[in-house]
């Protein structure tokens, strides 16, 4: 292990149910009606593939980017009052920085939203590079993004640790073969027992320490 990348939703910070009820919200304002649980089932990726994959050809470019961007905003003042690092990541920033562990991100979010929780956490110094849905031309569970992110860091995505919270993020680190640990704030553990690339589930960052990191003791 080289290097360490990190995606941001779901990993970074506990906030997938809170994109899950602005998606619900958004369908129901198109007259498209869907669960939670159907949005936590079909939702994930970059936005605009979403739609595309959800529904086809019923939206032109434009309106699919007005539909993303009404989506995040509404993102964004949901979240706010809640936004705060996961349990024990920002001592694990720290001392991973003290090591002098290089560390990026590779998030599927758009850039507006990257900002939005690295600014208001005052983190960026952390990284050495920070990828979002712009910097790809192909979203999650394509690695490329894991890839870009590696490069930053001088390093092949193979060489990195990759903390992930999704089915589709494990997908990607193991398309990228990257090993992976698990935080179960979206997922329940055993969804990912088909994947040999996964170290550890872990509830939040208090339950590994940068030795075992530095150690490769999983």
């Amino acid at each position: 292990m080289k290097g360490i990348i990190f995606d941001m939703d779901g990993t970074m910070v506990d906030n997938m149910m809170v994109h899950h009820r602005a998606w619900q919200a958004q369908f129901n304002s198109l007259g498209i009606e869907m669960t939670l649980e159907e949005v936590r089932e079909k939702v994930h990726g970059i936005n605009h593939e979403i739609l595309k994959r959800l529904f086809g050809d019923r939206f032109s470019t434009e309106e699919r980017n007005e539909i993303s961007a009404a989506k995040e905003a509404a993102y964004r003042t949901l979240f706010l009052k809640e936004l705060k690092l996961v349990d024990g990541l920002p001592d694990f920033l720290e001392e991973c920085h003290a090591n002098n562990i290089p560390m990026a991100i590779g998030s599927a979010a758009p850039p507006e939203n990257v900002d939005f929780v690295i600014d208001h956490l005052a983190i960026r110094h952390f990284f050495q590079g920070i990828m979002h849905a712009k910097s790809v031309e192909q979203g999650k569970p394509n690695p490329e993004i894991f890839e870009k992110a590696a490069a930053t860091m001088g390093l092949s995505a193979h060489d990195c640790l990759i903390f992930e919270d999704s089915v589709t993020g494990a997908e990607t680190a193991r398309r990228a073969g990257a090993p992976t640990i698990i935080l179960t704030t979206t997922h329940a553990a055993e969804e990912f027992n088909a994947f040999s690339n996964v170290l550890r589930c872990i509830s939040d960052f208090t339950k590994i320490t940068v030795s075992e990191i530095m150690t490769s003791a999983f």
